[in-house]
């Protein structure tokens, strides 16, 4: 059932009530970083506050598992636009513990596609036309490996500044609580 009604009527008394007021702000963030994280819903309300943000403090882009999948990806270019349009100088890639990308199973996701209405043709023809849709959907085992990695991408990425700080942190969903995996500042050459 689609909750768009409850959504939009909700939405017209919202700013009919200007409700909005206490959230305006400018589209620049003023801590100047951007972060890179989970699309986890425990982390929606709890990271900004577990890392003392606000409304304005910062960009937020979004991935299942905290992860830039490829280079030259929408992630990657998010993140440059933060940097080079947004005037963000960091960059925080902070993922979570208990993340459900490191159990993710292509296989039974495939399968759930199948259930749900996808022609196993066209799963068939993706594979054929030299994707691996099982590789494309795998999930990771570690969550540090895979916080890691991103950072990395993101650090040597060829069209990201040096002076840029990329930072890598772990977060627990239960308590906030932040662990620092890869400061940038350390990088910086």
């Amino acid at each position: 059932m689609s909750s768009l009604n409850e959504i939009l009527s909700f939405n017209n008394s919202f700013v009919e009530s200007k409700q909005y007021e206490p959230f305006v702000t400018s589209k620049f963030p003023d801590k100047k970083i951007v972060i890179l994280t989970c699309m986890d819903t425990r982390l929606v309300e709890l990271l900004p506050k577990a890392m003392n943000m606000r409304n304005g403090d910062m960009k937020v882009v979004k991935s299942a598992g905290a992860q830039v999948s490829h280079p030259f990806g929408a992630v990657m270019r998010s993140i440059l636009v933060a940097v080079y349009e947004l005037k963000a100088d960091e960059v925080y890639v902070v993922g979570h513990h208990d993340c459900g990308m490191s159990s993710v199973d292509p296989d039974k996701m495939i399968d759930k596609m199948i259930t749900r209405g996808v022609n196993e043709d066209i799963i068939n023809t993706i594979n054929y036309s030299g994707i691996d849709l099982v590789e494309w959907l795998r999930g990771f085992g570690d969550v540090s490996t895979s916080v890691l990695k991103s950072v990395d991408i993101i650090r040597n990425h060829p069209l990201m500044p040096k002076a840029v700080p990329v930072h890598g942190l772990i977060m627990d969903p239960n308590t906030g609580k932040l662990d620092l995996l890869s400061a940038g500042n350390e990088h910086i050459k």
